[in-house]
């Protein structure tokens, strides 16, 4: 079982973000008050399942204090079954990063850093409107080794409209040189009603170029593979025995508890997601009500979730947990659809698994969409 809590508070907004955030600091005591109250009142759930992994995202959860993370520690590990070994993450942006807070962190049981750098370039950050520069960007991670973390994960930015292949390069080498063991890039999707959006429709800045990201892509995967990065999942990339074990949960389809607002929690059988405004997050946690709505997953939604997150994953789709779970009539509906993308090349030689191949990862969604049989 993994839990996540989301914190939905920034410094500023980044131009491509929509997730659910506020960069007015109003009710940050308040916020973390319910959430604190909500991770009490869902122990219930958990009575007899074991935490494996523990994910601190947002929102910009490295806005936190040690005083605010502690006591998110300590109700979770007085209430909840946590395993010893378990992953604990925190994201956090390189602004946040000061040595200070970093030997603050190595005293909670935080054990894996997320970092939000996007790019090594100021005339990128800028543009993104990302709170930090490139001095800051490049000092975090030798900060974070020093004071005692190896694990550490860095995020950066593909297809920007304006990012060129030789900065895409600088940008991925730099990373690469850095004390990391684990690299997530994100290929840019424009989002409604967020800034980058409402700039491309102005013509302020020109639209991503399709075939520009998928140079870079295909580039990142062949030099990340050849520096001891290969990629395990289509947006993630780490040292072998550095994989996310918190995100590989999901993509396995595995349990999940979220706490915050907006965050989803799934038990295997029903998805639910809370609500997705700050204040009445607050109101229901203070009256001890649920924050939550909830769908019960049909026969084909599980279905469908099955394809796509397995086909996200390096080792691909098993065949006989399609079997187990499906039977064999429609494990070999799949493997006659699948045939069609080995012809191609996207897909690898069907043994076990059915696995995209390299070139395959680029046309992902049209792959899996396809394979939704039933």
């Amino acid at each position: 079982m993994a839990r996540i809590c989301a914190y939905p508070f920034c410094k500023q907004a980044c131009h491509y973000c929509d997730f659910h955030f506020t960069t007015s600091q109003r009710g940050r005591e308040d916020m973390f008050t319910a959430m604190v109250e909500e991770v009490k009142t869902r122990a219930a759930e958990l009575s007899e399942e074991e935490v494996g992994t523990i994910y601190f995202g947002g929102g910009t959860p490295s806005l936190l204090s040690y005083e605010e993370l502690m006591s998110f520690f300590d109700a979770i590990y007085t209430l909840y079954k946590v395993n010893p070994s378990a992953e604990v993450t925190i994201e956090a942006n390189p602004d946040d990063l000061t040595p200070a807070f970093l030997k603050q962190l190595k005293q909670t049981p935080v054990n894996r850093l997320s970092i939000g750098i996007q790019s090594f370039r100021d005339e990128d950050l800028q543009r993104m409107n990302r709170a930090h520069d490139a001095g800051m960007a490049l000092r975090c991670v030798p900060d974070a080794a020093d004071a005692g973390f190896d694990n550490i994960s860095i995020d950066l930015i593909f297809g920007l409209p304006y990012l060129e292949m030789e900065h895409w390069q600088e940008n991925v080498n730099t990373a690469l040189s850095l004390p990391i063991t684990h690299l997530s890039c994100y290929g840019l999707t424009i989002e409604a009603k967020t800034a980058l959006a409402w700039q491309i429709t102005q013509g302020k800045v020109p639209a991503p170029d399709d075939d520009k990201a998928a140079a870079q892509y295909e580039w990142l995967l062949k030099e990340a593979e050849e520096k001891g990065f290969p990629w395990y999942e289509i947006s993630n990339l780490s040292k072998p025995g550095f994989e996310s074990r918190h995100n590989t949960s999901y993509w396995k389809g595995l349990p999940y508890l979220g706490i915050g607002p907006s965050a989803h929690s799934y038990d295997g059988k029903q998805r639910s997601w809370n609500v997705s405004s700050n204040a009445l997050y607050v109101k229901e946690m203070k009256e001890g009500k649920s924050a939550a709505e909830s769908e019960v997953l049909g026969h084909t939604v599980k279905f469908h979730e099955l394809i796509l997150t397995s086909l996200r994953m390096r080792e691909g789709l098993t065949l006989a947990d399609v079997r187990k779970q499906y039977g064999n009539a429609i494990a070999g509906q799949l493997i006659e659809g699948a045939g069609k993308f080995v012809d191609k090349g996207w897909i690898a030689p069907i043994d076990k698994h059915i696995r995209l191949t390299g070139s395959g990862l680029l046309f992902a969604d049209k792959i899996t969409s396809e394979l939704f049989i039933i």
